[in-house]
């Protein structure tokens, strides 16, 4: 799946992903490839994604995510 990462001033990261964590209201919450459409904020924590073999993560502050079809697009401040 694409994993768009972007904040008001720049594009954090855009690539593959295989799998997704981000730190919602309700606690984290996992993205996999064919996840349902979703629409999220997000509360102060750790993005963590991994792309291939690699893994990543990202503090946040909050934001938003936008899941469907197998594009995740996350607004972070």
């Amino acid at each position: 799946m694409v994993l768009k990462i972007i904040s008001a001033e720049k594009v954090l990261f855009e690539g593959e992903a295989s799998v997704v964590t981000l730190p919602g209201e309700m606690g984290q919450f996992t993205v996999l490839p064919r996840h349902a459409s979703l629409v999220s904020t997000l509360v102060r924590g750790t993005i963590r994604y991994a792309e291939g073999s690699e893994r990543h993560e990202t503090e946040v502050e909050g934001g938003i995510v936008d899941i469907d079809h197998d594009v995740v697009t996350v607004c972070i401040y």
